[in-house]
């Protein structure tokens, strides 16, 4: 897989990110998921053309605000159950993906519970604005 930074539209971009955001989170499609919580650990990045995050001042307005990811996940949760990770993902990015000044964005979701022999099953999408 080639990496999101090495497509030509993202040349002039700065990455924002979000690592492993550890939320616990009413997800999953079996009965006994939709009882309560699971661990979930989201992943985000923005991609930024440098002209809309290049400050002149050092001052916040001058660039996208990284508090934009975690608010996006925190709305998210707050509209209740979701049966798949897949949902949640493209839920996440088309919130973000929304903000005028962001051209690209990757979110991927891990549920590290799952299965006792590996570190987690989850789900990745990338999406470029138009």
């Amino acid at each position: 897989m080639i990496s999101a930074l090495a497509h030509p539209r993202l040349n002039n971009c700065r990455r924002l990110f979000l690592r492993n955001y550890e939320v616990m989170i009413n997800i999953g499609v079996h009965d006994f998921e939709k009882k309560g919580e699971q661990r979930v650990l989201i992943n985000i990045d923005l991609y930024i053309p440098l002209q809309n995050s290049t400050p002149q001042h050092d001052l916040l307005d001058e660039v996208v605000d990284y508090d934009l990811m975690r608010s996006a996940v925190v709305r998210r949760m707050e509209t209740g159950h979701i049966h798949l990770q897949e949902t949640l993902c493209d839920d996440l990015a088309a919130s973000l993906l929304a903000h005028p000044q962001v051209r690209a964005v990757r979110v991927s979701t891990t549920k590290p519970d799952v299965y006792p022999d590996c570190d987690g099953v989850g789900v990745e999408v990338f999406q470029i604005k138009e």
